[in-house]
Formats: C-alpha cells, structure tokens, sequence
C-alpha cells in the first residue's frame, strides 16, 4: 500500500473500501496485519522519541485519523484526502466479521466498560462471534495470551490508551494466532455509551476536535499541538 511520510511518520494513502480490500485478503492468505492510528500528537510524540517512531512505521497500516494529518497532505501537495478515524475502522472491522465470520477478541478498558461494549457490538451486529473479552486491569500477560489463543479469534482490538497498547501488540503478536491487530484507544468508552461522540454532520466536517474541547475545555492544550504541527509542515522544506 502507497504510504506519504509526514515529519518523518509513514501515513497509508486508502480509502475504507481498498483498506476492507486488503484486511480480506490478509486474512485470507493467514498474514498477520498491525492497524495504528495516525494524528498529529502521535506524530510529534514519534519526533521526540525514535522508539515510537520505528514503532508505528513498521505497522502494516498506519491510517490518517485526526483532520491535520489531512491539512499536512494538502500542504505538502499529498495524496491522502479523507480520514479514516480509529473507531471507524474497528466498525468496518466488525462489519467484515458479521459478514464473513471471523472471530473477534476485546482487550483492555475497565470491566463494566468491556462488558458494556460487547453487549452494544452484539446488538448492533447480530451476526457478530465476539469469543472473549479481557479487561485492561489482567496483569497475568500469559493468562491473557493463553485466553486469545484458545478463543481462535481472527481480529483483536486492544484499547489500553496510545502508545501502550501499540507496544503491547507490537511485544505480542508473534505469540498470538491471530490475524488482525488494532490498537483502539478510547473507542470502547464511546461504543458502550460512557462517551459520546461528536454529531454526524460534525464528524464529516472534520470538527470532533471542537466537539470533544467543547465538551472537555481541559483539552485546550492537547489541541494546541495542532497548530505546533502544521507550523512544521508548513515550514518544514522537503514535500511528501
């Protein structure tokens, strides 16, 4: 898959359907495939730390969540022109699992939270086989690798925060049967209601940023770093 290098991180150039496309094919010829998240803050974490940096640029997919990563592109004269947000592609992922059958495995989050989670994924998809779940809270990395392995799920999504769940997938996936790993941060919060996320029509216009510092003002300095971050695009002299 075509990727732009963004201050010096790997950003893949797809859509849903030809990123869909390609998770089946994974799948089906038995590869194993690491999903991460790309935004702006996890760009000038990975600026700072080389460790993070190697990290995600050796995920298979590194898909261009948060609207900044979409301003870069368009800065640098790129390709990459919609987002493809965390918790989306976990719903595209569920919707391939419904409809093919594969086995799905939830890691991480609080207890009630999981549970929640896996009831609300359950209603929504009905064919959906959801084979195991365990809280972020299970120290026991074995008992957790054990539990994975014995459930024969196809597709893992670890939610642990960023980046401890990219490294844990990272530690792990040699270990695991598995396919499909991706690392979903908060999505189990805003798939069992705990928190709600931004309207439609503000999710297509790019706004969840607003939305969530709206709704969190302490946020003010998270979203700051954007305006850090296209500052170096825009004066950083090498196009993508």
């Amino acid at each position: 898959m075509e990727k732009e290098n963004i201050l010096g991180v790997n950003v893949s150039i797809t859509s849903y359907e030809n990123l869909k496309d390609s998770i089946v094919a994974d799948i089906k010829n038995s590869k194993k495939s690491f999903i991460v998240a790309i935004n702006p803050e996890k760009i000038l974490k990975a600026r700072k730390d080389e460790k993070l940096k190697k990290l995600l640029n050796n995920a298979t997919y590194q898909i261009p969540d948060g609207v900044g990563i979409i301003y870069a592109s368009k800065i640098k004269k790129g390709k990459i022109k919609s987002r493809i947000t965390g918790i989306d592609c976990m719903d595209m992922l569920c919707n391939l699992a419904n409809d093919k059958g594969y086995k799905v495995f939830l890691y991480g989050a609080k207890e009630e939270t999981i549970k929640l989670a896996k009831s609300k994924l359950e209603e929504k998809y009905q064919n959906i086989k959801i084979v195991g779940y365990i809280n972020g809270y299970e120290k026991d990395n074995d008992k957790i690798i054990k539990a994975i392995n014995k459930s024969h799920a196809d597709i893992i999504f670890v939610a642990l925060g960023s980046p401890k769940q990219e490294n844990w997938i990272t530690s792990n996936m040699d270990k695991i049967d598995a396919l499909i790993f991706q690392g979903v941060g908060g999505s189990f919060d805003v798939i069992s209601g705990n928190i709600k996320r931004a309207p439609i029509w503000m999710q297509k216009a790019g706004l969840e940023w607003l939305y969530r510092l709206i709704k969190e003002p302490k946020r003010i300095f998270r979203q700051l770093k954007l305006f850090k971050f296209l500052f170096l695009i825009i004066f950083s002299k090498k196009e993508i």
